[in-house]
């Protein structure tokens, strides 16, 4: 496995964001570029997937069952990923299976992810519905990954993200879909700086109790006593209509944003958080001559080429 390992690049680089609001407020903004780890498994998926890969290595279990919807970032970087090293994939997806699926799907089918759909109801319900029993019926041995990825093993892998950020910063700002990753950030900055997290979802205001139980169990995984970190946040307000949802105002700013900086962002997750941080820098949240930190959470097969064409 670390032979394969060299195939993803980390450290990811930091550049500078050309923005007008933020020269006008004073304030040095730059963003990690995790989209660049990976053509398949980039930004937050491979830094979740990484100890998940290696843990399951260890135990002997060949094999990974996850969850998603048909979209899914998750699902497409966990195919990817147990086609480089060797394991068997399963996708449990959320719904009835379609006449045409979608290419996420259709690329973690070509990958070997064996898709197994599950009405909606008993997705929802998945824990009760004797979804488990079932998988457990038919793929035993494996490593079961929550959807999202996010579990103790994601927020080691996310925590690792700090540990490149060698420069001194005010603020890192990232999405917030599972809260796996937030965690991790929260984690590895021990109490460096702020940390910002943007809900990609409406009504994303229960994420925060989430981030606190992936802490938690972090730490008991690394056999440490709990830390209760107050330098976090959740910011909620800028969901742009809800999870997979955008809207004008949300595709007016990528097509700048991407015309400014010469490389590309997607509308589910990196674009609602850089948007937020921008309009935070216009109101004034951020102190003159502050810096802020963005990360770039990857997930560019799921970009809309409709909502900004590729120029």
């Amino acid at each position: 496995m670390n032979n394969l390992l060299r195939a993803f690049r980390t450290p990811t680089p930091l550049q500078p964001i050309r923005s007008r609001f933020a020269a006008e407020a004073g304030v040095q903004w730059l963003i990690k570029r995790d989209d660049l780890i990976h053509p398949q498994v980039s930004g937050n998926k491979w830094r979740k997937l990484k100890y998940n890969l290696m843990h399951a290595q260890k135990c002997g279990l060949g094999t990974l069952v996850t969850f998603g919807g048909a979209f899914s970032n998750h699902l497409h970087a966990t195919a990817a990923a147990g086609q480089l090293f060797g394991f068997k994939t399963v996708g449990i997806v959320r719904g009835e299976r379609p006449e045409l699926l979608s290419p996420t799907l259709q690329f973690a089918e070509s990958c070997g992810m064996r898709l197994v759909f599950w009405p909606r109801g008993a997705y929802r319900h998945k824990e009760r519905s004797g979804l488990f029993g079932q998988i457990e019926a038919r793929y035993v041995p494996f490593h079961l990954i929550p959807e999202g990825g996010s579990n103790e093993w994601a927020v080691r892998g996310c925590a690792e993200i700090m540990e490149e950020i060698a420069m001194p910063f005010d603020c890192l700002t990232c999405a917030v879909g599972t809260g796996g990753t937030l965690a991790g950030l929260i984690a590895g900055a021990a109490g460096r700086g702020s940390i910002l997290g943007f809900s990609a979802l409406k009504g994303g205001e229960f994420l925060t109790a989430g981030v606190q139980d992936l802490l938690a169990k972090y730490y008991v995984s690394e056999g440490a006593n709990p830390v209760v970190h107050d330098n976090w946040h959740l910011e909620t307000g800028y969901h742009f209509g809800g999870y997979a949802r955008h809207t004008p105002e949300l595709r007016a700013f990528m097509h700048g944003f991407e015309r400014e900086n010469g490389f590309l962002i997607e509308q589910v997750y990196t674009a609602k958080m850089l948007a937020g941080t921008e309009d935070l820098m216009r109101k004034g949240f951020f102190a003159r001559g502050a810096t802020v930190v963005s990360l770039h959470t990857g997930g560019l097969q799921g970009r809309d080429p409709q909502v900004t064409p590729a120029e």
